[in-house]
């Protein structure tokens, strides 16, 4: 319950709820966003960009620093180095003002296991001054929560939906979810997905999506980032990230690559060739000698590219 606590604002008692934020085109922009644990940087000058009325898919294997880029971003943890501006506000944490603008939804929901989940609201309603009941409680119908059983008897599904009811209910622009579907079965991973695209839909928020489940990604973002070691290594639309990133089978290793061309991953066949994951623009393609034997990847090999280190030989 601890970390839940920590992503909650301080209530603030007898204040006014704050005027609504003009929410500009980029919800979320980080810059040179950094933090080490000891010697390891987790997260080594990201640079993040969410526009308001999108999913963006933040993708990444487990440890890639998904996590604690999350963790920054909900005034968690502090950056070592970089900012964040949320909502046009330039800052170097979180604080608990702007906190009352974010919907966080956990890999781990972690409930007080005796109260209810109307107990729960009203528990959480005293950190968000436009916190809306009636929402809540419309919220836990539409997603089949039952009000009145205690949170340890919850299917880890249903603690999931009711982790989003409770994330929704004071209509924040933006939702930070940290691979929500972990750990969850197939149904109830579909009707998560499906709440998630109707929500951003229909509200017009902003949802930052952490997964390293490839699929789901794919169903559900407008836009993603990859994040490997802790770098950014792409950020952009599905379809730019499919018509750019292709793969070509060589002989021998050429002296320098094509212009406009760079390396995602180099591997060796079986068959003793050479495999190169290459990202250029669809023009550099067009123009480069392997324009003729390039061949496009699905999402989950272009991510496999990116998460994987090259061979050593």
């Amino acid at each position: 319950m601890s970390e839940v606590l920590e992503s909650l604002p301080t209530p603030p008692p007898d204040v006014p709820a704050p005027a609504p934020l003009p929410e500009p085109e980029v919800i979320l922009r980080t810059h040179g966003l950094t933090r080490a644990f000891h010697e390891v940087k987790a997260v080594n000058g990201v640079d993040l960009e969410l526009r308001r009325g999108e999913v963006y898919g933040f993708l990444g294997r487990n440890g890639a620093g998904k996590t604690t880029t999350l963790r920054m971003l909900m005034g968690i943890l502090r950056p070592d180095q970089g900012d964040i501006e949320l909502l046009g506000q330039r800052v170097r944490r979180v604080r608990a003002a702007q906190k009352q603008h974010l919907g966080y939804v956990s890999q781990e929901q972690v409930f007080y296991p005796w109260m209810t989940a109307l107990e729960l609201g009203r528990f959480v309603s005293g950190f968000y001054p436009r916190w809306d009941d009636t929402r809540f409680q419309q919220l836990l119908r539409v997603l089949d929560v039952p009000k009145d059983r205690k949170s340890a008897q919850l299917s880890g599904g249903t603690r999931m939906k009711l982790g989003l009811a409770l994330a929704l209910a004071h209509r924040p622009p933006l939702l930070i979810l940290d691979e929500p579907t972990a750990g969850l079965d197939p149904v109830a991973r579909r009707e998560f997905l499906d709440i998630l695209r109707d929500q951003v839909r229909r509200e017009g928020q902003t949802a930052l999506f952490s997964s390293h489940l490839v699929g789901e990604v794919e169903e559900v973002a407008h836009r993603i980032g990859i994040l490997h070691d802790g770098r950014l290594r792409f950020q952009g639309s599905l379809d730019t990230l499919r018509q750019s990133v292709r793969r070509v089978v060589l002989e021998t290793s050429p002296e320098q690559l094509p212009y406009g061309l760079s390396l995602v991953r180099r591997e060796r066949l079986p068959d003793g060739r050479l495999g190169l994951v290459l990202f250029g623009t669809p023009g550099d393609w067009a123009t480069s000698p392997f324009a003729e034997v390039a061949e496009p990847l699905s999402l989950e090999n272009i991510f496999l590219a990116y998460a994987r280190r090259s061979d050593e030989t």
